[in-house]
């Protein structure tokens, strides 16, 4: 029959003993590491590069959420966002650097953790959900990464949330708050078996650890927490006061990291082909997007442009009536070669990498040959749908 004080307390999920969540703290301390790094240099990254804000770019985070309306299952939640994608990619860089700084010195760490594993569920959903298998895509692995985290929290070791709570404890005269997990049974050792098994200390309570006030300190029902509320009040006063230091620190790297790439200029986008001139037809498909077919001496199909605005050894960009997806034109050795931009893995538009020779994904890092579409690389399953384009004899390309 359990006494009023043990009816205070439940027992931990699965049976988990006393204070589960800090046993494992030094252990995970690389993964800590590893979120706290990637999520800085994710944000940074996304801050130096201005094409990321470029929406004529096709690695700009507007081209991304349009590629992704495609294959999301919140398609209808992206939609909408697509109207405000850049204020929308600065909110995101600004979050993944004060996540990750967060994260690798230990404060608020499971607002933090909260922080990314809502972005990585983000992520996924947007972008690499239809990933196969699906452990090819990180960023439901990040999101199991963060959970960890959102239970445990930074720990006590190298966190500045532990530093800030010794730090008040001292000033209160309070012993050191540093939690050290110890076995039941040495618990038992120091207190001695009570009337056979029976905790004097519980009112004769069975001996448990889950209820032990060795164990659980100032958690314990029967145990008076003096100054308790004062130091918590000043915990908080004192980490609010150091996240927001660190807040501005974030600010203050985030718009460094920014006006320099802007200075430096991040990789030129493919230039898009217009589409101009001709006496035209508009037909509407099954689908209910329109397709123009423009008739010009005998070349039929889609006029995209002028093929002197693709030069020897450059790329264009285009809009294919059919689907709606982005198209990409290469003007190589005499040759257009054409094809669905869009990457087969995840759906973002890949560009033309002219040092390279070949176009890549900016997502996860497919690369693929612009002779064949072919995959040369990366997660993507398939290479690149190809397309038929022609010159005319008015000098336009056609898409046929």
């Amino acid at each position: 029959m359990p006494t009023p004080a043990t009816s205070k307390l439940r027992r931990l999920p699965f049976n988990a003993p006393v204070r589960a969540w800090a046993l494992s703290e030094w252990a995970l301390i690389p993964l800590r590491v590893f979120l706290g790094v990637t999520f800085v240099y994710g944000g940074l990254m996304k801050l130096s590069n201005p094409n990321f804000f470029n929406p004529k770019s096709p690695i700009s985070i507007q081209q991304q959420l349009i590629a992704s309306i495609r294959i999301s299952p919140i398609h209808s939640l992206i939609s909408p966002m697509t109207h405000f994608a850049k204020p929308l990619g600065i909110f995101i860089a600004f979050a993944e650097l004060a996540i990750g700084l967060g994260t690798l010195v230990g404060l608020w760490t499971r607002i933090a953790a909260i922080g990314g594993a809502f972005l990585s569920l983000n992520l996924f959903l947007t972008v690499s959900f239809h990933s196969s298998p699906y452990f090819i895509g990180s960023d439901i692995v990040f999101l199991f990464a963060w959970l960890p985290f959102v239970i445990a929290g930074s720990g006590s070791r190298f966190s500045v949330d532990a530093f800030i709570a010794n730090r008040v404890a001292k000033e209160k005269n309070l012993p050191d708050p540093t939690l050290v997990p110890i076995a039941f049974s040495t618990v038992q050792n120091i207190c001695g078996h009570f009337d056979n098994g029976k905790c004097k200390e519980q009112q004769g309570a069975a001996c448990n650890a889950d209820l032990c006030p060795v164990l659980l300190g100032a958690r314990a029902p029967r145990v008076t927490r003096v100054g308790a509320d004062s130091i918590d009040r000043r915990t908080l006063v004192t980490s609010g006061i150091a996240a927001a230091t660190l807040g501005g620190a974030a600010l203050v790297l985030g718009g460094a990291t920014a006006d320099v790439g802007r200075m430096i200029g991040g990789a030129k986008p493919p230039k898009s082909g217009p589409s101009l001139g001709g006496s035209t037809t508009t037909t509407t498909n099954p689908s209910g997007s329109t397709t123009t077919t423009t008739t010009t001496g005998a070349t039929k199909g889609t006029k995209l442009g002028a093929a002197s605005q693709v030069p020897e050894g450059q790329a264009a960009t285009f809009t294919i009536p059919s689907n709606g997806d982005t198209g990409i034109i290469l003007h190589k050795g005499g040759k257009f070669l054409a094809y669905d931009a869009i990457c087969p893995h995840a759906g973002c538009p890949v560009g033309y990498s002219s040092s390279a020779n070949e176009f890549q994904c900016p997502c996860h890092g497919s690369v693929f040959n612009v002779e064949t579409g072919a995959v040369l690389g990366g997660p993507s399953p398939r290479g690149l749908t190809p397309l038929k384009v022609v010159q005319g004899s008015d000098g336009n390309l056609y898409l046929q």
